[in-house]
Formats: structure tokens, sequence, C-alpha cells
């Protein structure tokens, strides 16, 4: 079971505990959520504000990006290929860490990347990190963050770009079908988090994926859970509640 703790080291920067009730399809021990290890956010250097507290218009996260991706769940593996994230190719390192534009872009269809490259030049991206792991059934998980000068660049960009309504603004390499999942309710959204979640319609091919952007502030998370047949709902759900905390 995944713990919400409190961080106080450095500044009264915690995350708000989170009751198995309130997670949507996490009801019972044996419905197939995953074991995070108990969750902490960073702590912030000297002087800095939360992304959401008064004064910090921008709402910056100071905090270090890498140290804001979710931690690996118990039993999570590495992928045979490993590192090899770029334009299209396998999942991000496990350990986490930063990744180039080009990796990131690369989740989308081929004739988007171009254009989406130059939109993220011209808003000048400052960093992407990234975090990509196998489970023992299968289930493949890609989580990027992007984090841009302030909240306005960021929401622009989810506003004009990512967010499609119900269906996605640029649809990825391998879910180009994918549609809003209205079965997700909005009232999951942690406070200050934008969350939109995309699945994919029967008939669906061999592999099954669903995924999710977040938008918290100045950083725009992409997470991507795939499986072939069908990619389970708990674990993305717990997947996605949990980033959406680390970023709230």
């Amino acid at each position: 079971m995944a713990v919400f703790g409190v961080f106080c080291a450095g500044t009264a920067y915690g995350i708000t505990r989170l009751e198995r009730h309130e997670v949507p399809g996490l009801a019972t021990e044996s419905d197939g959520r995953w074991d995070y290890p108990r969750l902490a956010l960073p702590a912030l250097p000297s002087g800095s504000p939360r992304p959401f507290a008064r004064g910090n218009e921008g709402e910056v996260h100071h905090a270090d990006l890498r140290e804001l991706l979710i931690p690996l769940p118990e039993g999570a593996e590495e992928a045979e290929e490993d590192g090899k994230a770029g334009e299209g190719g396998g999942l991000p390192p496990s350990k986490g860490g930063w990744v180039t534009v080009g990796d990131y872009t690369g989740l989308y269809e081929k004739g988007d990347r171009d254009e989406l490259r130059q939109r993220l030049a011209d808003d000048a991206v400052r960093h992407v990190a990234a975090r990509g792991w196998v489970m023992p059934d299968g289930t493949r998980t890609s989580v990027h963050l992007l984090r841009f000068n302030s909240g306005a660049v960021a929401g622009d960009l989810h506003a004009e770009v990512l967010y499609g309504g119900l269906v996605p603004g640029l649809p990825l390499a391998e879910a180009p079908e994918s549609k809003m999942d209205e079965s997700w309710p909005p009232e999951n959204a942690p406070e200050n988090v934008e969350l939109e979640v995309y699945d994919e319609p029967k008939p669906r091919g061999e592999v099954h994926t669903r995924h999710a952007y977040l938008l918290a502030g100045d950083t725009v998370a992409l997470i991507v859970q795939s499986r072939k047949g069908t990619a389970p709902a708990v674990p993305f759900r717990q997947t996605v509640i949990l980033q959406a905390q680390l970023l709230g």
C-alpha cells in the first residue's frame, strides 16, 4: 500500500494522506494495486516557496525535477532497451534522470515530432526528466516531466498543443486512436493539478495503452502505461494520482 508522508527538512512541505477509499478502484487488497514506497517531497532550497504558495506567482517548482518523479513500485524491472528512449524507442532509464527533448517527442507520431520540438524550443523548456519500468506482468510505464519558466508558459503548451478535449491534441505513436476516459471521476484530481486521462477504445491492437497529462504550475507531466492484451486500470489510476500528489 502506498503511504503518503510529510517531509519537513528545509521547509514545511508535505503530501496529504490519500485514503484507500478516495482512490477510484482501490477498494480491496486484491484489486491489483502496486506497492509503492512511502512518498515524500524533496527539500526545497532555503527560502524557496512551494509552487502554489502565495507570492509564487509563476507557480514554480524549486525542487529538483528528478526528485519529483514517482518512485519505482515493488517488483519493477529494467526494460531490455533501457536508456534508448529517443525517437520512439524504448523506455527511459528506471533510475530516473534527465532526458532530451528528442526522447520526449519520440513518444508522438513522426509527422508531429518536428513541430512539437520547435514549440518546446520556442517555449524554452528548461528541463525534461523521465523514468520508465516494466512490471512482472508485462505492464510498461513511462513518466516524463517537463518544466518551463512559469505556469503560464506550461499552461499555454498544455491548452494549445497537448490537450484536445475528447481526443488528445497530439496522438501518441503507440495509441493514435485514444479518446478521453470519461469514467475518470473529475474530483480525483488533487488540488492545483489539472488532469486529462485518455484510453484506447475497442477494438484495439495487440497492445493496450492508457495515458494521462498532468498540469501543475510550471510543470507538465505525461504518464503512459501499456500492456499486451489489457492494461489494467487500477495501477494506472494509482500511478497518475500519486504522481499528481508529488507535483501538487
